[in-house]
């Protein structure tokens, strides 16, 4: 894919508890971004993926813009606080940077289970006081919602924007519209919740079979597309914005996209608010 500067190597995750053999997902999608908090093992299990699926690069570049459109979105309806679930290893255009272009007092509170992504995002928010960082499984919503970092920092008697963005996908759950539900019901009137998830649109089952076998080597081996009425579910109780849940590029793009472009978005995606 490109030449790496080896900034994470197996040495120094031993030295701090890491395992750096067994590819992770965060690590790996922080590789696709050009970044480097991964390791070898996570590298090589990146290349596979791209061999059994190679458009996943520009997948991971059309979700990551889709996250900034929302967050943007969101930030400028004056919804100040965000809880981004399964937030991964901090990286260009992090949701902190672009709620507080908008609004310098934003909060956010980041949520991911992976050590190596929560151990980066407190090194890089270590002078942000209106930012958090939660090691947790956001499958427990109890945990996360009573989590120091979450309830400190964000107010749920004021509109809250949840973040779900490229992780129900890879949760190992029988039903992911329960578990928003149980989201939004901490939530007030006003608030918003943004979702992307894997979806079966230009990729093919071959390649989804590959991407599956590259997963079940990771430390989370669940892969799972989901078609249009799927991801609408997951949106019960909130009144979606315009244009619905369309294909992740198409979400508001800041300028048109084809068909075949927002096709390799290979994800559905949309924004709701809680009425």
């Amino acid at each position: 894919m490109r030449e790496h500067d080896e900034t994470g190597t197996d040495a120094d995750s031993e030295a701090g508890g890491l395992d750096a053999h067994t590819p992770n997902i965060a690590r790996m999608y922080d590789y696709f971004l050009g970044g480097s908090a991964n390791f070898v093992a996570d590298r090589e299990a990146a290349e596979q993926l791209l061999r059994a699926f190679p458009g996943n690069v520009e997948w991971t570049h059309i979700n990551r813009a889709f996250l900034g459109r929302a967050v943007r979105v969101c930030a400028e309806a004056g919804i100040d606080q965000f809880l981004d679930l399964g937030s991964g290893i901090p990286t260009k255009g992090n949701v902190h940077e672009i709620a507080q272009q908008v609004n310098p007092a934003a909060r956010v509170a980041y949520v991911d289970i992976e050590t190596i992504a929560a151990t980066h995002a407190r090194q890089l928010l270590a002078d942000d006081p209106l930012s958090t960082m939660t090691q947790a499984d956001i499958t427990d919503p109890q945990a996360v919602l009573n989590a120091p970092g979450v309830a400190e920092l964000l107010d749920f008697d004021r509109p809250i924007a949840v973040l779900a963005v490229a992780i129900l996908d890879i949760l190992d759950v029988e039903n992911p519209a329960a578990l928003m539900a149980r989201y939004r019901d901490a939530c007030v009137p006003g608030s918003a919740l943004a979702i992307s998830n894997s979806a079966m649109l230009d990729i093919s089952e071959e390649e989804v079979d590959g991407a599956q076998e590259v997963f079940e080597t990771t430390t989370t081996p669940t892969l799972r597309t989901r078609d249009h009425g799927e991801v609408l579910e997951m949106f019960a109780g909130y009144e979606l914005l315009d244009p619905g849940v369309v294909p992740s590029a198409r979400w508001r793009p800041d300028e048109p996209v084809s068909e075949e472009y927002a096709a390799r978005s290979n994800a559905y995606a949309g924004v709701g608010i809680l009425r």
